[in-house]
């Protein structure tokens, strides 16, 4: 089992910068492919990016060049520095935990969220 926390949300204009944390139980954080996703109100959960237990990374279109993931296994933390923010990143978003990176939402195991708003 693991639990995660996500913590670092919240107001923000047009055109800053946050960074989102998620840290997680457990021993084998290491051994976990992590995700962060996003929900907007009246949208679905989307894919945000993506870290293997290799450090492999993956972006949606909409955040390359703006957002990065890292981890930190000695920390079991996952981060997302959110960079050049606008209106449209404005949601609840999510870190995932899962024995394979996915696109998808298929993951194991998932925080309660932090809200983020982009105010133009």
């Amino acid at each position: 089992q693991v639990q995660l926390v996500e913590s670092g949300g919240g107001w923000v204009q047009a055109g800053g910068s946050l960074r989102l944390s998620c840290a997680a139980s457990g021993r084998t954080f290491n051994r976990y492919a992590m995700g962060w996703f996003r929900q907007a109100p009246g949208k679905e959960r989307e894919f945000v990016a993506a870290i293997n237990w290799d450090s492999r990374t993956y972006y949606a279109d909409s955040v390359k060049g703006r957002f990065t993931i890292s981890r930190n296994n000695a920390r079991n933390t996952v981060y997302l520095q959110m960079n050049s923010l606008n209106p449209e990143d404005t949601a609840v978003y999510y870190c995932a935990a899962g024995q394979v990176m996915l696109l998808t939402t298929g993951y194991d195991y998932w925080g309660q969220g932090t809200q983020v708003t982009v105010s133009s």
